[in-house]
């Protein structure tokens, strides 16, 4: 049986740009060689798109030095990467695109277009549940309609924002201090901010507003971080993993929380309020489907002291690095990093059968 050839592209013009480089490392390592050759692209934070030789070039960092172009092309009768160096052009034949980008241009329904477009099969999500997954307003909407408890929640415009004062006012008719403003479309918690009075409000309005022309304002939200891996879709039921709790080592879980401070902490199946482990699990389900998820999706929620089961929000390619918390659920459940890998490039090959 005659090998496929797999593209995998990491990096992205997002601000989980490392993370992305760090998670394709580790995916890459648990490829099985023996079935899959693989051509690794590179995406820069401005956009350039570079072949990369080795996975320990994504490890050091060096990968960005390439001089050789890679780009997909979108014409379906080709379905391959055009390979360019210097004025030579090289079209390589691609079986399967594992995009592990995460955020903007990455998770949003951008690649898993131009994917479609060139009617090569992918790894996750569709163009459908990945712009939604990755627009929290939306996925505020839908989950309203499934009747899954979530923090109460305003969507503002920035065009809205040159009337600040209506929008203050409209904010503390809705909400008691503090309260969450985002903007709806931005990853690893970019420009989130929890405002305690209104002295901060149209400050963290105006931040909010550099990654996006929609802003969410939530009521807080006082409970555990709980996290749940799911993945199948199509004839594969979809499972979910049990759960994991953040311990995260601020006022909330922001990026440098997530990345870079040492002391947040993950807890694979923490003890919890009878049932709601349970909750947690089918309710991640249950949103994984409405959004029309493959694949795979990591989906959080908080837990209340009371054992209450609230929606945080949805990552449709979520972190798959040494300490992610997406591989470590699953393989408290048995499933290994190699097993979880497979299953992802055989749900993506089964979708297009």
């Amino acid at each position: 049986m005659s090998k496929k050839t797999v593209a995998v592209l990491f990096g992205g013009q997002s601000s989980e740009h490392e993370i992305s480089c760090l998670s394709a490392a580790n995916i890459i390592h648990n490829i099985d060689r023996e079935a899959y050759d693989l051509v690794l692209v590179g995406i820069t934070k401005e956009g350039h798109w570079v072949k990369v030789s080795r996975v320990e070039d994504i490890e050091d960092g060096s990968w960005r030095e390439s001089k050789v172009g890679a780009v997909l092309s979108p014409d379906a009768t080709e379905r391959c990467l055009m390979i360019h160096e210097q004025a030579a052009i090289t079209r390589v034949k691609i079986d399967l695109v594992f995009p592990v980008l995460h955020g903007l241009y990455g998770e949003d329904g951008t690649i898993q277009g131009l994917c479609k477009l060139a009617r090569i099969p992918f790894v996750g999500c569709g163009v459908t549940a990945s712009a939604v997954g990755m627009d929290k307003g939306v996925a505020k909407l839908v989950v309203h309609s499934l009747g899954i408890r979530q923090a109460d929640f305003l969507l503002v415009t920035s065009r809205e924002l040159k009337d600040m004062c209506a929008v203050i006012d409209r904010t503390e008719d809705r909400f008691s201090y503090p309260v969450f403003v985002k903007p709806c479309n931005a990853g690893s918690s970019c420009g989130v901010t929890k405002v305690h009075k209104r002295e901060e409000l149209a400050e963290a309005l105006r931040e909010a507003a550099r990654f996006d022309s929609r802003i969410l304002i939530e009521e807080c939200i006082v409970g555990r971080e709980i996290e749940c891996a799911v993945l199948g879709g199509g004839a594969r039921p979809v499972q979910a993993s049990g759960v994991g709790e953040i311990l995260a080592a601020a006022d909330f879980y922001d990026y440098d929380a997530k990345y870079y401070n040492a002391e947040s902490k993950t807890v694979v199946d923490p003890e919890l309020p009878e049932g709601s482990a349970e909750e947690v699990r089918q309710s991640a389900i249950r949103i994984f489907d409405a959004l029309d998820g493959y694949g795979l999706s990591r989906v959080d929620f908080f837990v209340t002291a009371a054992g209450e089961v609230i929606f945080n929000e949805i990552n449709t390619m979520p972190g798959f690095t040494a300490i992610s918390m997406y591989p470590m659920l699953f393989a408290a459940r048995g499933k290994d990093k190699k097993t979880l890998v497979k299953e992802l490039m055989e749900l993506a090959f089964e979708r297009e059968a």
